[in-house]
Formats: C-alpha cells, sequence, structure tokens
C-alpha cells in the first residue's frame, strides 16, 4: 500500500489523496478508511471528510466503486493487478487528532485519511508528500527530501497511521539526548521561546521517566507542538512522538510553559504505558469498530499522575506546582463526580459512548481524573505494605518487562495479579471498592494524599482545596 498525497488549491482546504494497492489478485477489493484514532477512544467518522472516491485499474480505465457502509467501498477489479483509489480530504481540523492546511503548514494525521486493505496491514508502506513549503519536516516516520516532495516510509500501516507530520518553513526545532535516545522537540507558531531552559527542563524529567522503567523504547522521539490562536489544550501519545496543541498563541512564554511542560511529560509517559505496555483488547487495533477495554484508567489515570509527579521528582516543578496542579486532578474528580454511579471499569468500557462530553450529572467518572486518584491510592497502599521499600514505579517496571517489552498486551487480571505481587498481599478490597466500586473514595484520597505530604480540604463553597503540611512531613 503507497500513498500520494499533494495540495493543488489551498483555499479548498482540500487534499488531493491517491491510494495505490499492487498485486490484487481478487475480483472484488475491499477497502476501509478508520472510523476512530488510537489516542481518543470514540468513533470519529472520518469519512465524513471524504468526497470524490473513484478507483482506476492498471490500464488507467475507471474501474466500478461502490460504498457498501459508512467508511468502506468494494471495487470490482476486472482481473486488475493494481488499483488505485483517488479522494479528496477536507484539511480544516485544527487539534492533535485532525489534519489542517493553509498556505504556509501543512498538518496530516494520516490515520485522518489514508484508506487501507484488512489483510495488508503489516506490510511496508509508502507516503509521498507534495508541499512547496518543506524547508522543515517534523515526524518520526524515516524520510527524504527531493524538491517539493517529501518521501516517508514505515514498516506498516500500523506504523504509518500512527506518524503525525508537520511541513512548514517555519517551525522551530532543537534535540538533546537522553540514555542513548535522541530526543526532537519541533514548536510551530510560537517564536519567543526561553530554549536553554526548555532542554534542560525536558531531559530532567525526560531522565527520571527512563530511570522508572530502565530503558527507552525507540531511538528517537519527536515532541510536535503547534500553537493555536485561541485558547486550547489538547495532546496525542504515539509510538515515538507527540502532536500537541496548546494556546493562546499570544500568551507570554511563562504563562503557557507549565502546559507544554505537563503536556509533554504526559504524553512521553505514554511511550511506555500503552503504546508499547497495551491492554490486550487493543492489540492490534481495529480501525473500523470500537476496541472496547476496561482497563483505560491504567492507560489513561495512570499516565495523567505520572506527569506531573515526574516533573515534581526530576525537580523541573517545585512542590508548590505539584501542589497546584496535583489540586487540579483532585477538584476534577470530587467536585463533579465523587458520588457518580458509574464505577472506574464501567467508564472505562464507556468511553466509546460518551467518555469525552460532559454527560448527564452523576453517571460516569473520568478515567484521568479518577484514575490518577486511583493510582496515587494504590501507591500509598504499596508503600505502607512494603515498609516504603516499593512503590507505583515497581508495577509500571515489572508491566513494562511483562508485557510491554515483549509487546503482548496485558488483562485486568493480569494488573491485578502485577500489583498484588509488588504488594505482597490481596489487594481485593481496593479493586472492589476504588476500582469496581461507586462509593466515595474521599477518605481513601485523603489517607494517600497525606503520605504524599498534603491534606485534602473542602472551601466553604464546597471546592476541594490542596493544604501543604509541614515540610519534614512531605
Amino acid at each position: 500500500m503507497n500513498y500520494k498525497i499533494s495540495v493543488e488549491n489551498i483555499h479548498s482546504k482540500y487534499l488531493n489523496i491517491k491510494a495505490l494497492f499492487s498485486k490484487i489478485d481478487s475480483q472484488k477489493l475491499l477497502v476501509k478508511l478508520p472510523s476512530w484514532r488510537p489516542g481518543r477512544y470514540e468513533i470519529q467518522n472520518f469519512a465524513q471528510y471524504i468526497r470524490d472516491v473513484k478507483a482506476f485499474g492498471t490500464d488507467q480505465k475507471e474501474l466500478k466503486i461502490k460504498k457498501i457502509t459508512k467508511d468502506s467501498w468494494e471495487i470490482e477489479t476486472k482481473n486488475q493487478r493494481d488499483i488505485t483509489i483517488t479522494y479528496q480530504f477536507n484539511a480544516d481540523i485544527g487539534n492533535a487528532g485532525g489534519s489542517y492546511v493553509d498556505d504556509t503548514f501543512l498538518y496530516i494525521n494520516p490515520i485522518n485519511c489514508l484508506m487501507y486493505l484488512e489483510d495488508r496491514q503489516n506490510e511496508k508502506c509508502g507516503l509521498e508528500v507534495d508541499f512547496k513549503n518543506n524547508q522543515q519536516v517534523a515526524c518520526g516516520m524515516s524520510h527524504t527530501k527531493e524538491a517539493s516532495k517529501v518521501n516517508f516510509v514505515a514498516d506498516s500501516y500500523h506504523d504509518l497511521v500512527d506518524s503525525p507530520l508537520m511541513i512548514s518553513d517555519s517551525i522551530q526545532h532543537k534535540t538533546y539526548e537522553a540514555e542513548g535516545s535522541t530526543f526532537h522537540i519541533w514548536v510551530k507558531g510560537k517564536t519567543e521561546i526561553d530554549w536553554p531552559r526548555v532542554l534542560r527542563d525536558f531531559e530532567k524529567f525526560t531522565r527520571k521517566q527512563i530511570e522508572v522503567f530502565g530503558e527507552f523504547p525507540e531511538k528517537e522521539y519527536h515532541f510536535m507542538l503547534w500553537m493555536m490562536p485561541e485558547a486550547n489544550y489538547h495532546g496525542v501519545e504515539h509510538r515515538n512522538s507527540t502532536m500537541m496543541t496548546l494556546g493562546p498563541v499570544s500568551q507570554e512564554f511563562d504563562e503557557f510553559y507549565i502546559d507544554f511542560l505537563g503536556l509533554s511529560s504526559h504524553e512521553l509517559f505514554h511511550t511506555w504505558n500503552v503504546k508499547r505496555i497495551r491492554p490486550k483488547e487493543l492489540l492490534p487495533y481495529d480501525y473500523s469498530q470500537e476496541n472496547y477495554f476496561e482497563t483505560c484508567f491504567v492507560a489513561e489515570g495512570i499516565t495523567t499522575f505520572y506527569g506531573d509527579w515526574m516533573l515534581y521528582r526530576s525537580g523541573v516543578f517545585t512542590l508548590e506546582q505539584f501542589q497546584k496542579e496535583l489540586e487540579t486532578t483532585l477538584r476534577r474528580h470530587f467536585d463533579t463526580s465523587d458520588l457518580a454511579t458509574e464505577s472506574l471499569l464501567q467508564s472505562s468500557f464507556d468511553l466509546w459512548l460518551d467518555g469525552y462530553k460532559k454527560g448527564v450529572p452523576e453517571r460516569k467518572v473520568s478515567v484521568y481524573h479518577k484514575g490518577a486518584v486511583a493510582a496515587i491510592i494504590l501507591h500509598d497502599i504499596i508503600q505502607k505494605a512494603t515498609d516504603q521499600k516499593k512503590g507505583l514505579d515497581d508495577v509500571m517496571k515489572i508491566l513494562w518487562l511483562q508485557y510491554g517489552k515483549p509487546f503482548i498486551g496485558y488483562t485486568l487480571d493480569d494488573y491485578i495479579t502485577v500489583c498484588e505481587k509488588v504488594t505482597g498481599h490481596s489487594l481485593a478490597e481496593y479493586f472492589n471498592s476504588v476500582i469496581a466500586g461507586n462509593k466515595s473514595v474521599w477518605e481513601q484520597t485523603q489517607e494517600a494524599i497525606r503520605s504524599l505530604g498534603f491534606e485534602m480540604t473542602r472551601s466553604p463553597e464546597g471546592y476541594t482545596q490542596l493544604n501543604l503540611k509541614e515540610a519534614s512531613n512531605s
């Protein structure tokens, strides 16, 4: 499967796409477009952005193509060995999960717009992008440039669609090294950046994260940031990169920097936790339908906690900055969802239903926020059971070695087994009440927070607050 993307009319916002499928040996060919993207577990129906789908054979004669579901098409091949599908994709979505084009900037999230054959997903793929303003190419895929064209090579369709790319003449680029890997920082739209500070802080939290797992899965990694004119906060994890959008661009550097750090640390942790330490239900991804799983509280909740915790433990965040970010996480759970009827397991499963919407009152919990609370409680339980000798780091290290590094996927039972192995005794009460239950976890959280050096209180208006205890107790 090979692809060509070109831009003829910038103002129309449409990309011209050719998908070339070779060595076809069937009378009918079924092609699909993904209906969702990894990192956001909801159906997004990318086919709604496509128009003018046509198919051609080796002889360039048009073939009959019929849409048979909302995002799949059937082609009568007439014994043609090579099939080309042409279509246009509207690239006008300004967030980290979309695709966008204007006069000077092209951002492509390949999973939005590249059709595929079900039985060819593990074969090598090529992508040619023709865009005149291509002095800087930010992407985790291997690529070469020739005039206006950039040629990308991926080991599989899975790698291709897990590799967003930014192309422009105006992207800033810096690198740093950590434990044998090279880390790239690409920034589009923000001109005044304190690069010495950024590189120093990024190296600190990167080394601290690697210290948890003992190694980094990739030789190179790309932090890709696109600054937006309006308020924005969005990040998406990928195998060897992350795409992030922040805004407004008019903010002073110090105003946006905390968000930049928090988002980047969170997404880097995903390189292990979910991109490699992956729920078994997501191996491999099925892009055509919902991939239900109950452990998103592990994938997102633990990562939410670790994102800020790594910044604090690496010395990038002060105790007061960590307190502020932790209070935000706790408030987002306790001020709205502590008495919700769904458990973390149920809300993980229901991400595909309404997980990214506000939803009706007191129905669901956030896998991010209650998931982070659950991680804090688990860390405290392990610490107390092992006389402070072990903690959540030990759980993550075992998950990496047993499931992430060999890339075999874990189940809920596997996760429970690992947690109990580290703790040294049964965690039935924790999993029944905090993970599978729907009762308030205020008391368990209060006890765990005290161990981190904080105390939770309620403001007169009912909002959750954190108070620092004496430094000697933190």
